[in-house]
């Protein structure tokens, strides 16, 4: 069963159309896809074979899934992860990968600039010793120029984008090219979804205990406004195309925990950190730094832990791109003398 794409609706105003594959020869009719849909793209059709109890009847027509409003689709493949038939697929449509408004493009970045983020990145990289790049992450505001760099024929959820990024890619992503609802719309590219918005998602997903506790915690995270955001943009921090907003350091706790006293090196201030599990890299990571001017940690999420190879011993900061400098001054103070002395474990006492 082959649904057409469409160019209505929310996936019109994203630009983008999807085409909605169901194998009949494999779907059992169980109603996963319907249930975990954000956007409520199913309905059904038929009745179920049985009912009430009664035996089942071969000649009843078969409950089926029938895609009611394609033009909503958000390609997220949320109905083809959960499907345990994998009978569901989700192609984009040829116009959807070459996708986007013509508008000016942005210069490239200065090169005075180019040259203070290779420098914070080189820092970053030689005094922790850190495996993986810096992120640089800017946030597109609506109706700015766009900087050229080319989009991904993938769709990638932005925790995705960020591990991308770590590994040396620099990615471009409007919302046609965003695979995850909730962060799309916590990052102000699109409305909130109603059964994200509701918390009903998180309940199906068994990740909060009850309706009440989902709604307190969507209600206390912070999201932009919808559609003041129209793409985001992650890059190795030492070739960013564009000025950044927050840069994200993935890392090992003790590496983390030399970026907080380097952020506390001439002020001794402690931090309060706001870390749920809910939501890492686009909330936690990259909105609070965004919005509070602050750095911010996180252990990961749900999401991002299942759809990246981020690793187990792994954890993030973010961190405003304001405090990068004085982060680095600190971080270079440190390094001459109190992290080679900690890693040499000089306080052990002889064996």
């Amino acid at each position: 069963m082959q649904y057409p794409e469409t160019s209505e609706g929310e996936a019109q105003a994203q630009g983008v159309s999807y085409t909605i594959h169901v194998n009949e020869a494999l779907c059992t009719g169980c109603g996963l896809c319907e249930a975990f849909c954000p956007v409520e793209v199913f309905a059904w059709e038929g009745l179920s074979n049985v009912q009430d109890g009664s035996p089942l009847d071969a000649s009843a027509p078969r409950r089926r899934p029938h895609v009611a409003r394609a033009q909503d689709c958000w390609g997220c493949e949320t109905c083809a992860g959960q499907c345990p038939e994998n009978a569901i697929s989700i192609e984009a449509s040829a116009a959807a990968l070459a996708a986007q408004a013509v508008r000016p493009t942005s210069p490239p970045l200065d090169p005075g600039t180019q040259g203070l983020y290779a420098q914070w990145a080189h820092c970053l990289k030689e005094v922790l010793g850190l495996r993986w790049e810096p992120v640089a992450i800017s946030l597109v505001k609506a109706g700015d120029p766009l900087p050229d760099v080319p989009l991904p024929k993938e769709r990638l959820r932005f925790c995705q984008s960020l591990m991308a990024a770590r590994r040396g890619r620099t990615l471009l992503m409007p919302a046609n090219r965003h695979a995850c609802p909730d962060g799309t719309s916590i990052l102000g590219l699109t409305p909130m979804p109603k059964k994200l918005a509701s918390g009903e998602l998180y309940i199906l997903f068994h990740k909060l205990d009850s309706l009440e506790a989902a709604k307190r915690m969507v209600h206390e995270r912070p999201c932009l406004e919808p559609r003041s955001i129209d793409a985001t943009v992650v890059a190795p921090l030492g070739k960013a195309p564009c000025a950044a907003d927050v840069v994200a350091v993935i890392a090992q706790p003790e590496q983390i925990m030399w970026l907080c006293m380097a952020t506390s090196y001439y002020t001794g201030h402690r931090h309060d950190f706001h870390a749920s599990g809910y939501n890492a890299q686009c909330v936690e990571t990259t909105l609070l730094p965004y919005l509070n001017g602050e750095i911010n940690i996180s252990f990961g999420c749900y999401g991002c832990r299942a759809s990246s190879d981020v690793c187990d011993d792994l954890m993030m900061m973010g961190i405003p791109v304001a405090k990068m400098s004085e982060i680095v001054a600190g971080l270079t103070e440190l390094g001459r003398k109190a992290i080679p002395q900690s890693r040499a474990k000089i306080y052990l006492p002889p064996f």
